[in-house]
Protein backbone atom coordinates (compact mmCIF):
# COMPACT_ATOMS: atom_id res chain seq x y z
CA UNK A 1 0.00 0.00 0.00
CA UNK A 2 2.85 2.40 0.79
CA UNK A 3 6.30 3.09 -0.63
CA UNK A 4 8.11 4.36 2.45
CA UNK A 5 5.74 3.62 5.30
CA UNK A 6 5.35 0.35 7.21
CA UNK A 7 2.00 -0.19 8.94
CA UNK A 8 1.61 -3.11 11.34
CA UNK A 9 -1.74 -3.26 13.17
CA UNK A 10 -1.76 -5.52 16.22
CA UNK A 11 -4.70 -5.78 18.61
CA UNK A 12 -6.00 -2.30 17.86
CA UNK A 13 -2.58 -0.59 17.86
CA UNK A 14 -0.96 0.52 14.60
CA UNK A 15 2.84 0.60 14.62
CA UNK A 16 3.60 3.04 11.82
CA UNK A 17 7.26 3.26 10.78
CA UNK A 18 8.83 5.87 8.51
CA UNK A 19 10.94 3.60 6.33
CA UNK A 20 13.74 5.53 4.61
CA UNK A 21 16.58 4.71 7.00
CA UNK A 22 19.25 5.41 4.38
CA UNK A 23 17.95 9.00 4.18
CA UNK A 24 17.27 9.39 7.94
CA UNK A 25 13.57 9.12 7.01
CA UNK A 26 13.68 12.48 5.25
CA UNK A 27 10.40 13.64 3.73
CA UNK A 28 10.60 12.90 0.03
CA UNK A 29 7.54 13.02 -2.26
CA UNK A 30 6.58 9.37 -1.70
CA UNK A 31 6.86 9.51 2.09
CA UNK A 32 4.88 12.76 2.17
CA UNK A 33 2.20 11.10 0.07
CA UNK A 34 2.23 7.97 2.25
CA UNK A 35 1.83 9.90 5.50
CA UNK A 36 -0.99 12.06 4.13
CA UNK A 37 -2.75 9.00 2.77
CA UNK A 38 -2.42 7.02 5.99
CA UNK A 39 -3.45 9.67 8.50
CA UNK A 40 -6.14 10.98 6.15
CA UNK A 41 -7.67 7.51 6.00
CA UNK A 42 -8.18 7.14 9.76
CA UNK A 43 -11.67 7.49 11.17
CA UNK A 44 -13.79 6.25 14.06
CA UNK A 45 -14.40 2.94 12.26
CA UNK A 46 -10.74 2.13 11.56
CA UNK A 47 -9.41 -1.13 12.98
CA UNK A 48 -6.64 0.75 14.76
CA UNK A 49 -7.61 2.67 17.90
CA UNK A 50 -4.12 3.99 18.72
CA UNK A 51 -1.14 4.84 16.52
CA UNK A 52 2.54 4.54 17.49
CA UNK A 53 4.69 6.56 15.06
CA UNK A 54 8.40 5.80 14.80
CA UNK A 55 11.32 5.93 12.39
CA UNK A 56 13.48 3.11 11.03
CA UNK A 57 17.21 3.32 11.61
CA UNK A 58 19.06 5.92 13.64
CA UNK A 59 16.72 8.91 13.26
CA UNK A 60 13.05 9.68 13.61
CA UNK A 61 12.84 12.11 10.66
CA UNK A 62 15.41 14.54 9.28
CA UNK A 63 12.78 16.81 7.72
CA UNK A 64 12.43 17.69 4.06
CA UNK A 65 14.73 15.70 1.78
CA UNK A 66 17.19 18.36 0.67
CA UNK A 67 18.75 15.97 -1.85
CA UNK A 68 15.51 15.53 -3.77
CA UNK A 69 15.98 17.61 -6.90
CA UNK A 70 12.27 17.83 -7.67
CA UNK A 71 11.38 19.26 -4.27
CA UNK A 72 14.03 21.98 -4.58
CA UNK A 73 13.70 23.04 -8.21
CA UNK A 74 14.20 26.80 -8.53
CA UNK A 75 12.03 27.09 -11.65
CA UNK A 76 8.79 26.12 -9.89
CA UNK A 77 5.87 28.49 -9.93
CA UNK A 78 4.33 29.85 -6.74
CA UNK A 79 1.36 27.55 -7.33
CA UNK A 80 3.63 24.48 -7.43
CA UNK A 81 5.41 25.48 -4.24
CA UNK A 82 2.04 26.16 -2.60
CA UNK A 83 0.86 22.67 -3.52
CA UNK A 84 3.99 21.16 -1.99
CA UNK A 85 3.52 23.21 1.16
CA UNK A 86 -0.07 22.05 1.48
CA UNK A 87 0.91 18.42 0.90
CA UNK A 88 3.19 18.51 3.96
CA UNK A 89 1.05 20.60 6.29
CA UNK A 90 -1.99 18.43 5.51
CA UNK A 91 -0.21 15.57 7.30
CA UNK A 92 -0.16 17.53 10.58
CA UNK A 93 -3.79 18.56 10.16
CA UNK A 94 -4.79 14.93 9.57
CA UNK A 95 -2.84 13.81 12.63
CA UNK A 96 -4.71 16.27 14.81
CA UNK A 97 -8.10 15.53 13.28
CA UNK A 98 -7.94 11.74 13.36
CA UNK A 99 -9.68 10.20 16.40
CA UNK A 100 -6.77 7.90 17.25
CA UNK A 101 -4.29 9.08 19.91
CA UNK A 102 -0.78 9.21 18.41
CA UNK A 103 2.33 8.28 20.40
CA UNK A 104 5.63 9.20 18.78
CA UNK A 105 8.83 7.34 19.64
CA UNK A 106 11.66 9.71 18.73
CA UNK A 107 15.28 8.68 18.32
CA UNK A 108 18.14 10.66 16.83
CA UNK A 109 17.10 13.73 14.87
CA UNK A 110 13.62 15.16 14.50
CA UNK A 111 14.29 18.23 12.39
CA UNK A 112 12.04 20.56 10.42
CA UNK A 113 9.10 18.51 9.24
CA UNK A 114 10.21 15.72 11.59
CA UNK A 115 9.90 18.15 14.50
CA UNK A 116 6.40 19.00 13.26
CA UNK A 117 5.44 15.31 13.14
CA UNK A 118 6.56 14.92 16.75
CA UNK A 119 4.67 18.03 17.88
CA UNK A 120 1.49 16.99 16.06
CA UNK A 121 1.50 13.74 18.03
CA UNK A 122 -0.40 13.53 21.30
CA UNK A 123 2.46 12.00 23.32
CA UNK A 124 6.21 12.11 22.71
CA UNK A 125 8.63 9.50 24.04
CA UNK A 126 12.31 9.93 23.25
CA UNK A 127 15.67 8.24 23.44
CA UNK A 128 18.37 10.03 25.38
CA UNK A 129 20.17 10.93 22.13
CA UNK A 130 17.09 12.50 20.53
CA UNK A 131 17.28 16.13 19.44
CA UNK A 132 14.69 18.31 17.76
CA UNK A 133 14.83 21.62 15.95
CA UNK A 134 12.96 23.95 13.63
CA UNK A 135 15.59 23.65 10.92
CA UNK A 136 13.63 25.81 8.46
CA UNK A 137 15.24 29.08 9.58
CA UNK A 138 18.72 27.69 8.88
CA UNK A 139 17.74 27.24 5.22
CA UNK A 140 16.70 30.81 4.51
CA UNK A 141 13.06 30.15 5.39
CA UNK A 142 10.86 31.24 8.26
CA UNK A 143 11.29 29.27 11.46
CA UNK A 144 7.51 28.95 11.61
CA UNK A 145 6.27 26.15 9.36
CA UNK A 146 3.77 23.27 9.09
CA UNK A 147 2.21 23.90 12.50
CA UNK A 148 5.36 24.24 14.60
CA UNK A 149 4.61 27.84 15.61
CA UNK A 150 1.13 26.74 16.74
CA UNK A 151 2.19 23.70 18.76
CA UNK A 152 5.45 24.76 20.39
CA UNK A 153 4.38 27.95 22.26
CA UNK A 154 1.33 26.13 23.63
CA UNK A 155 3.52 23.32 24.92
CA UNK A 156 6.56 25.16 26.30
CA UNK A 157 5.56 28.85 26.45
CA UNK A 158 6.21 31.73 24.09
CA UNK A 159 9.69 32.71 25.29
CA UNK A 160 11.14 29.19 25.04
CA UNK A 161 9.42 28.68 21.68
CA UNK A 162 10.91 31.93 20.37
CA UNK A 163 14.36 30.82 21.54
CA UNK A 164 14.21 27.70 19.37
CA UNK A 165 12.22 29.04 16.39
CA UNK A 166 14.33 32.19 15.95
CA UNK A 167 17.64 30.35 16.15
CA UNK A 168 16.99 26.85 14.80
CA UNK A 169 18.91 25.62 17.82
CA UNK A 170 18.55 21.94 18.70
CA UNK A 171 16.49 21.02 21.73
CA UNK A 172 18.18 18.07 23.40
CA UNK A 173 16.08 15.24 24.80
CA UNK A 174 16.70 16.11 28.47
CA UNK A 175 15.70 19.72 27.87
CA UNK A 176 12.51 18.58 26.14
CA UNK A 177 11.74 16.30 29.07
CA UNK A 178 12.38 19.09 31.60
CA UNK A 179 10.00 21.36 29.67
CA UNK A 180 7.27 18.71 29.62
CA UNK A 181 7.41 18.38 25.84
CA UNK A 182 8.63 14.79 26.16
CA UNK A 183 6.84 12.39 28.49
CA UNK A 184 9.59 9.80 29.03
CA UNK A 185 13.27 9.20 28.22
CA UNK A 186 15.19 5.96 27.81
CA UNK A 187 16.67 3.57 25.29
CA UNK A 188 14.81 2.85 22.06
CA UNK A 189 13.62 -0.54 23.29
CA UNK A 190 12.48 1.00 26.58
CA UNK A 191 10.51 3.70 24.80
CA UNK A 192 8.93 1.19 22.42
CA UNK A 193 7.86 -0.84 25.46
CA UNK A 194 6.55 2.33 27.13
CA UNK A 195 4.54 3.10 23.99
CA UNK A 196 3.10 -0.42 24.02
CA UNK A 197 2.24 -0.13 27.72
CA UNK A 198 0.56 3.26 27.21
CA UNK A 199 -1.40 1.93 24.27
CA UNK A 200 -2.55 -1.07 26.33
CA UNK A 201 -3.82 1.29 29.04
CA UNK A 202 -5.65 3.42 26.47
CA UNK A 203 -7.33 0.33 25.06
CA UNK A 204 -8.96 -0.16 28.44
CA UNK A 205 -11.04 2.99 27.76
CA UNK A 206 -14.24 2.80 25.75
CA UNK A 207 -13.77 3.67 22.06
CA UNK A 208 -16.04 6.71 22.35
CA UNK A 209 -14.48 7.88 25.60
CA UNK A 210 -10.96 7.68 24.17
CA UNK A 211 -11.95 9.46 20.96
CA UNK A 212 -13.75 12.30 22.75
CA UNK A 213 -10.88 12.76 25.19
CA UNK A 214 -8.42 13.42 22.35
CA UNK A 215 -10.90 15.76 20.70
CA UNK A 216 -11.59 17.70 23.91
CA UNK A 217 -7.90 18.06 24.75
CA UNK A 218 -7.22 19.64 21.38
CA UNK A 219 -10.19 22.00 21.48
CA UNK A 220 -9.49 23.01 25.09
CA UNK A 221 -6.18 24.54 24.00
CA UNK A 222 -8.03 27.10 21.88
CA UNK A 223 -11.28 27.73 23.75
CA UNK A 224 -11.68 31.29 24.99
CA UNK A 225 -13.00 30.55 28.45
CA UNK A 226 -13.44 28.02 31.22
CA UNK A 227 -17.16 28.01 30.49
CA UNK A 228 -16.60 27.01 26.86
CA UNK A 229 -14.28 24.18 27.88
CA UNK A 230 -16.68 22.86 30.50
CA UNK A 231 -19.57 23.03 28.02
CA UNK A 232 -17.56 20.79 25.69
CA UNK A 233 -16.78 18.42 28.56
CA UNK A 234 -20.47 18.32 29.47
CA UNK A 235 -21.37 17.35 25.91
CA UNK A 236 -18.77 14.57 25.91
CA UNK A 237 -19.94 13.10 29.20
CA UNK A 238 -23.59 13.13 28.14
CA UNK A 239 -22.71 11.32 24.92
CA UNK A 240 -20.67 8.70 26.79
CA UNK A 241 -23.25 8.29 29.58
CA UNK A 242 -25.94 7.32 27.08
CA UNK A 243 -23.81 4.54 25.55
CA UNK A 244 -23.94 0.83 26.32
CA UNK A 245 -20.23 0.99 27.07
CA UNK A 246 -20.87 3.25 30.06
CA UNK A 247 -23.17 0.66 31.62
CA UNK A 248 -20.57 -2.02 30.92
CA UNK A 249 -17.81 0.14 32.42
CA UNK A 250 -19.76 0.66 35.65
CA UNK A 251 -20.64 -3.05 35.86
CA UNK A 252 -17.01 -4.05 35.29
CA UNK A 253 -15.82 -1.63 37.97
CA UNK A 254 -18.30 -2.94 40.53
CA UNK A 255 -17.54 -6.56 39.64
CA UNK A 256 -13.77 -5.94 39.69
CA UNK A 257 -13.20 -7.31 36.18
CA UNK A 258 -11.91 -5.93 32.85
CA UNK A 259 -14.58 -4.13 30.83
CA UNK A 260 -15.72 -5.63 27.55
CA UNK A 261 -16.40 -2.56 25.44
CA UNK A 262 -18.18 -2.94 22.11
CA UNK A 263 -18.16 0.66 20.87
CA UNK A 264 -21.93 0.99 21.29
Amino acid sequence: MYDHLLVDVRDGVAWVTLNRPDRMNALGPNLIRDLAKYFGSLNAHSKERIVVLQGAGRSFCAGLDLKDADLLRTDRSAAEVFDQQHAIRNIMLAMRKCPQPIISVIQGSASGGGFALALASDIRLATTNARMNAAFIKLGLSGCDVGVSYFLPRMVGSSVAAQYLLTGRFMEAQRGYDLGLISALGSLSEMQKEAADMAAEMLQASPLGLRLTKEALHHAVDTGSLEATIAMEDRNQVLCATSEDFAEGVAAFLEKRPANYTGR
